[in-house]
């Protein structure tokens, strides 16, 4: 991993959005996943922490897994309109030939007046996906369709 302060970094893509995501842990790669995608549409330190969502979900490999995880979380900003800024995954499991992720996300009621919208992401894609384990930890990439 390029640093321990690093939590992701953004790529260059000639249409969408592109980001590497690193963690200690491959559930910590997940959050910083998480987290990358919604500061590509908003600015997720002026978010609280006022609404909880639990997430879990089975998917048959990890790559599955994380374009069905950040895709939930997606889905629950644009039907329940709530943009989340923290991110946590209590663990990563794999059972019978297919991994399980049991998480939970906090943010707030999405209000265009109080949240500038930035970019608009229409899905997460399996385009150039990887998810490594590396020497400190584990790397995600992630490519975005905006």
């Amino acid at each position: 991993m390029p640093s321990q302060q690093k939590q992701y970094e953004y790529l260059e893509h000639t249409a969408d959005v592109k980001f590497l995501a690193y963690g200690k842990t491959l559930e910590e790669v997940f959050e910083n996943s998480a987290l990358a995608m919604f500061n590509v549409m908003i600015d997720t330190r002026k978010i609280s922490g006022e609404l909880v969502k639990d997430v879990f979900l089975k998917s048959p490999d990890l790559e599955s897994l994380i374009v069905d995880w950040l895709s939930e979380h997606l889905y629950l900003f644009e039907v329940d309109e709530i943009v989340f800024s923290k991110f946590y995954v209590d663990r990563i499991r794999k059972e019978n030939c297919e991994y399980s992720i049991t998480s939970r996300a906090s943010g707030e009621k999405f209000y265009p007046k109080s949240h500038p919208f930035e970019t608009e992401i229409k899905a997460v894609t399996y385009n150039q996906l990887k998810v490594e384990k590396i020497e400190d930890g584990w790397k995600v990439q992630v490519v975005l369709d905006i």
